[in-house]
């Protein structure tokens, strides 16, 4: 394995484990400790492999040392699903320790996720209740579905994002993902810019 990956996923072992959230099992741990999980999730990003049954042959032949025990894909996958929060958790942590997180602006802005296009298909549609009719100027036309946005900072570095009804408005969607992330809005002044379908903040000292 490159020397590399092995030195970063030890380290990013050991901060997961040292976390008061993992390992807070009630009886019998299981085989696969919940940094684990994670170091094998961000092992699987990593290397860019979309299939989890790839990523785990890979972890048996090359990260046996570090992980003794593997479960089947079935297994990994629901420990996956389970360890979710605690994925999250990782990505947030190992991202606010980047030179990054601390640009002095972030960005918003949004694009268009269609769902469908047909009026039956609408009609059908389990998203119905979700999504809605929009306008994607970039292409000038209407679309039905929903509107995927994202806070980042100017290098890329994303830092919030959500999909919402395309009906609803920048700004009330910003504040609600700030309601989610209460301790980031504490530490941020909002600065529209003057284009209409982008906004912009600087965080303000702390």
């Amino acid at each position: 394995m490159n020397d590399e990956l092995d030195i970063l996923l030890t380290a990013l072992y050991v901060k997961i484990e040292d976390e008061p959230e993992t390992n807070r099992w009630m009886g019998r741990p299981p085989k696969l400790a919940d940094a684990e999980v994670v170091t094998l999730a961000v092992a699987q990003a990593l290397l860019g492999f979309h299939s989890e049954a790839r990523s785990l042959r890979y972890a048996r032949q090359h990260l046996a040392p570090m992980l003794p025990y593997l479960p089947q894909q079935f297994g990994y996958s629901m420990r996956l699903k389970t360890e979710l929060p605690l994925v999250k958790k990782a990505i947030r942590m190992l991202v606010v320790d980047r030179d990054f997180w601390f640009d002095n602006h972030w960005i918003i802005d949004s694009t268009p996720v269609e769902c469908g296009r047909s009026h039956p298909t609408v009609k059908r549609s389990d998203m119905a209740g979700w999504a809605g009719y929009g306008y994607c100027a970039s292409h000038s036309r209407f679309f039905w579905g929903l509107r995927l946005f994202l806070v980042c900072t100017p290098t890329g570095m994303p830092i919030l994002w959500a999909v919402a009804n395309p009906k609803l408005d920048e700004r009330e969607v910003l504040s609600a993902m700030l309601d989610r992330e209460p301790h980031l809005a504490t530490r941020l002044r909002l600065t529209v810019w003057p284009k209409p379908r982008s906004s912009a903040w600087t965080r303000s000292a702390p």
